[in-house]
């Protein structure tokens, strides 16, 4: 039995309502996964497992001290910004 048959046979033995509307999302998922390189390589790509260095800690507690003071910027402050 193949791949494709498998998945079908799955598919069959679904009950109705919401699981099935669960696998058909993740199916169209697959689907878009498969015609898009960009996001192909996103999903597929290995997890980082390098160490978190100490100046990366200091970096994200720094921008996490920021977030708690609302010392941020708005998408539309930070296009402005930019110049964008």
């Amino acid at each position: 039995m193949t791949v494709k048959e498998r998945l079908h046979q799955l598919v069959d033995n679904l009950p109705e309502g919401q699981v099935t509307e669960a696998a058909e999302r993740a199916l169209m998922q697959l689907q878009k996964m498969a015609n898009d390189p960009v996001l192909r390589a996103l999903l597929t790509a290995p997890l980082d497992d390098e160490p978190e260095t100490d100046e990366e800690r200091a970096l994200v507690a720094e921008g996490l001290a920021d977030l708690h003071r609302g010392d941020v910027l708005s998408d539309e402050e930070l296009r402005r910004e930019l110049g964008l």
